[in-house]
């Protein structure tokens, strides 16, 4: 049995629907996937893309259209269905979905989320801190009180094995120092776990590549695409795997199988 949870950038749900993305769900069969930059909203995805692969989905629609937008799928029903972290600046932007399981034996999420991209400007760059100023002590709140997977594109890669030229990058957006020493903190002081680490510790794992050159062909990638959990059930993960046979996106789905049942 278990708990399969995928995690996917689409980069367009129509787009990446024209490319297979929802046979190659069927073909995975996962209990919950989360998706990110849906790029659409209610009237495009209700009754074409609001089910998959025997999962309904919920969604968090930017109010911009063709921007952002989260979704998260799941087998089971959620007790619970939580839009946006309260913050409106990034609320309007749609990306922020909770799904709660909720049982007298256990409080659980899954999170679908997509952090800003900071790389088009410092206006956004600086939007990108703010996000992250807001959404540390929002799941730090959230730990005290329930077990969590966040899975989405977190537009950071952590440390140097996270991306192929990270000497040139230093000074890019997705590998600042700031960002890197946030997603530190996270980690260290926060006491949330990168699943993927902990499973796998060799270099040049990537989930996302440039659409510039030739990034895809010469594997020159970054890892942005993450499960973060809490520890309890960080422990119980067993199986990872960037799945790279088939590119529905610019990024590659990550699947992580845990041991545990909703």
């Amino acid at each position: 049995m278990g708990f399969r949870l995928v995690t996917l950038n689409l980069n367009g749900i129509r787009s990446a629907a024209t490319k297979g993305f929802m046979q190659w769900t069927e073909s995975v069969s996962p209990d919950c996937m989360g998706v990110q930059e849906v790029k659409a909203q209610a009237v495009d995805v209700n009754g074409k893309y609001d089910t998959v692969a025997g999962m309904n989905g919920h969604f968090h629609y930017a109010q911009k259209k063709g921007y952002s937008g989260v979704g998260a799928y799941s087998k089971k029903e959620p007790s619970d269905v939580i839009t946006g972290f309260g913050v409106e600046e990034f609320d309007f932007e749609g990306r922020y979905i909770e799904l709660r399981f909720d049982t007298p034996a256990r409080r659980f999420s899954v999170i679908s989320c997509y952090f800003p991209s900071g790389s088009s400007g410092e206006e956004r760059q600086q939007a990108k801190f703010r996000f992250l100023a807001q959404m540390y002590p929002y799941l730090m709140t959230l730990k005290a009180e329930r077990e969590f997977v966040l899975v989405g594109d977190i537009n950071i890669a952590h440390k140097a094995i996270d991306l192929k030229n990270w000497k040139g990058n230093q000074k890019n957006s997705g590998f600042l120092p700031e960002e890197r020493d946030w997603m530190t903190k996270l980690l260290e002081e926060g006491g949330l776990v990168d699943v993927f680490r902990k499973l796998n510790d060799k270099p040049e794992q990537y989930t996302w590549w440039s659409n510039r050159g030739q990034a895809w062909a010469k594997n020159v990638g970054w890892r942005l695409d993450y499960h973060l959990a809490t520890p309890g059930i960080a422990a119980t993960a067993q199986r990872e795997y960037i799945h790279l046979d088939q590119r529905f996106s610019d990024h590659a789905p990550l699947v992580i199988d845990y041991d545990f049942v909703l």
